[in-house]
């Protein structure tokens, strides 16, 4: 029988990806600490929830890790709803991808692995769609999930029911090192005073914010604009991924509607009347009817983007401290695989192969030239 390690894992970011991390490692039956500055910042507070990567036409290792992920989901939240008792509000509901001509729908990057619509066909899956679409690609595989409402209460409930450990307006000013590795954090708390944790193990789940403390990682913030309208319940079934601008059905009919990309706002807060523009303008092409609904919330958030819009997952060039960062857009979609890797690496059992090759693909530093 393998001994469990007593030795508390320190999580640095306290967003989706750090609560998947910490309900991972908790179950495997490690002690966590999850170390969070203002957690309704994270980017899976403000996410629209989308489970699509066939929709969005990933390619190569990012289509792979994102379909890998896809089928852990359901797995994944059964355990989660299991130990917080709550929904997730997950939701195979489809989606549907519109393009102007049928030309344009075939040479989708994904387009083999969805079904393709005629303008009949289309019209039927999205009762009311504006008139500029032509043709589609449907993809049943694809989905949703509530992130904003349920899946980040439930995850918070599930890790505290595991004994998971939360220091809540924590800024970490420094990871702490020798040439032995990861030492631990230097960190000031909520009342201004800079205190010194120990650890040797951290994951770093600092989201956009990662680049702060370890400048070597090439992770920048998008900033990206939300709203969200409430419709009637059954008026659509599907989720819409238009250029620029998607559509995301609640089961109670709110309509989360995003996003805007904005990478040189930097971390920049607050609305802007062009961001909201680009929102409407996108609505009324995509579902005119829509126009009409009345508007719930307004919100903004900042994604963490790398060069190639792909995570870093793994070994840093820390001993001891592992990357769970720059998920982009598909932070959601990634969060099950994330959890599931990153448990992997800080077990005392080997990988496997295929942890091994989606680590490789996603390590910190595949943008450096190779030597």
């Amino acid at each position: 029988m393998t001994a469990v390690n007593t030795e508390p894992v320190l999580i640095l970011g306290g967003g989706l990806m750090g609560l998947a991390v910490a309900h991972q490692l908790a179950r495997h039956g490690r002690p966590v600490e999850v170390l969070s500055r203002r957690r309704s910042e994270a980017a899976g507070f403000v996410a629209a929830g989308m489970l699509a990567p066939h929709a969005e036409g990933l390619s190569g290792a990012q289509l792979q890790l994102g379909q890998i992920s896809l089928e852990r989901i359901p797995t994944w939240v059964e355990q989660i709803e299991a130990d917080s008792g709550l929904s997730c509000g997950l939701r195979t509901c489809g989606i549907v991808v519109p393009f102007a001509t049928s030309e344009e729908r075939d040479v989708y990057p994904t387009a083999s692995l969805g079904q393709a619509l005629d303008q009949a066909e289309l019209a039927k899956e999205i009762p009311g769609i504006g008139p500029g679409w032509q043709a589609g690609l449907l993809f049943p595989q694809d989905g949703q999930i509530d992130n904003r409402r349920q899946l980040m209460r439930a995850l918070e409930k599930a890790c505290v029911g595991l004994g998971v450990r939360f220091q809540e307006g924590i800024e970490v000013q420094e990871v702490l090192q020798d040439g032995h590795g990861f030492q631990g954090v230097r960190i000031r708390n909520a009342e201004g005073e800079l205190q010194t944790l120990a650890a040797q193990h951290a994951v770093l789940c600092g989201g956009a914010w990662s680049s702060q403390l370890m400048p070597e990682l090439p992770v920048a913030p998008v900033k990206g604009q939300m709203l969200s309208l409430q419709g009637p319940r059954d008026a659509l079934s599907r989720v819409i991924f238009g250029p620029g601008t998607y559509l995301v059905p609640r089961e109670d009919g709110l309509l989360v509607v995003g996003a805007t990309s904005e990478p040189d706002a930097g971390f920049t807060e607050g609305l802007t009347p062009f961001g909201q523009r680009q929102l409407q303008a996108g609505i009324a092409a995509l579902l005119p009817e829509a126009k009409q609904w009345p508007p719930m919330e307004r919100w903004w958030g900042f994604r963490p983007c790398t060069p190639d819009e792909g995570p870093l997952l793994g070994r840093s060039s820390i001993d001891g401290l592992w990357l769970a960062t720059g998920h982009h857009r598909n932070g959601v979609l990634l969060a099950a695989i994330t959890a599931e890797l990153l448990a992997a690496c800080l077990s005392e059992a080997p990988l496997n192969d295929s942890q091994t090759s989606l680590l490789d693909a996603f390590r910190w530093n595949r943008f450096q030239p190779e030597r």
